[in-house]
């Protein structure tokens, strides 16, 4: 009788939480800003060219070894950037689905290590007094693993704080390399 009655309140306590995960939203939003002292053009090209987010990419600090490949355009809509690396940033693709200078880059963001996923990155660039707000967002859905992660991982905590490393670097090199911003606009165009 005993066991019958422990089993039961492990099956409930089971359910319950099933239910739980269950009903936890099934998209997901991370963002993050930054004012840059630099009109939207002198940020917005260390964004379109991902050869350029080796100089303030917060992920590409946690691998140095990490494998990169280019492809596509040399930047801008159907640049691609493809990365292998240890399980701090595991493997995926980039794909810049979007570029509207100086004021939007839209990119599709493949996972397939350590866990499958399709996300949208979007970064964008509104003019304001003294400079520019840059915004960095991801948006994405929840499947039922991540679900549960998130009753254990405050994955905007994670993630947003990856972004807002990233974005303070990419605020460093906007407002203190305008001539290398400038080449890199003649290169993307």
């Amino acid at each position: 009788m005993m066991l019958r009655m422990i089993l039961v309140g492990v099956a409930a306590a089971v359910a319950l939480l099933l239910i739980v995960i269950a009903r936890r939203p099934s998209a997901f939003r991370i963002e993050r800003s930054i004012k840059v002292a630099a009109p939207p053009a002198r940020a917005f090209v260390w964004v379109n060219d991902f050869h350029q987010w080796r100089t303030w990419s917060p992920y590409e600090k946690k691998d140095p070894q990490m494998q990169r490949t280019f492809g596509g355009t040399p930047s801008g809509t159907g640049a691609t950037y493809g990365w292998s690396g240890n399980n701090d940033v595991g493997e995926g693709r980039m794909t810049i689905v979007k570029s509207e200078p100086p004021s939007l880059v839209s990119i599709k963001l493949e996972f397939m290590k350590p866990f499958a996923a399709t996300n949208a990155a979007t970064f964008t660039f509104i003019p304001v007094a003294g400079g520019t707000n840059v915004t960095w967002a991801m948006d994405g859905r929840s499947n039922f693993v991540v679900k549960a992660m998130s009753l254990f991982v405050d994955m905007d905590k994670m993630i947003g704080t990856d972004f807002e490393h990233g974005l303070a670097a990419l605020k460093t090199v906007a407002e203190s390399n305008p001539t290398a911003s400038a080449a890199a606009a003649s290169s993307a165009n």
